[in-house]
């Protein structure tokens, strides 16, 4: 387990649900190839959606960038070992906006 190894970037999601996050991309790159980010990122939503509800997206990799919209307390973006995560909730108002590199 990496949990604690984790670097958060920017955040709006409550404590608890930071930690699952942390722990589920944990549990991912214990399960898969590092390099198989579709998996990791696969695992990391179907886990959200069973816990959470559905409408979770998850981006896993090294290079990305990315503009979406989100619904409120359902965002983060952190880095675990040489991979960086991105989680939230989808939604069609502009609840809030963010981008990343």
């Amino acid at each position: 387990m990496l949990e604690g190894k984790a670097l958060i970037e920017d955040t709006d999601m409550p404590w608890k649900m930071q930690i699952q996050a942390m722990t589920s991309a944990s549990q991912a790159l214990d399960l898969y190839d590092v390099f198989d980010c579709k998996s990791i990122a696969a695992k990391i939503k179907k886990e959200f959606d069973m816990i959470y509800g559905p409408g979770w997206q998850c981006i896993a990799g090294s290079n990305f960038g990315c503009y979406f919209t989100h619904s409120e307390g359902t965002f983060i973006y952190f880095t675990l070992e040489t991979l960086n995560f991105l989680i939230f909730r989808g939604s069609s108002s502009s609840t809030a906006a963010v981008h990343c590199n």
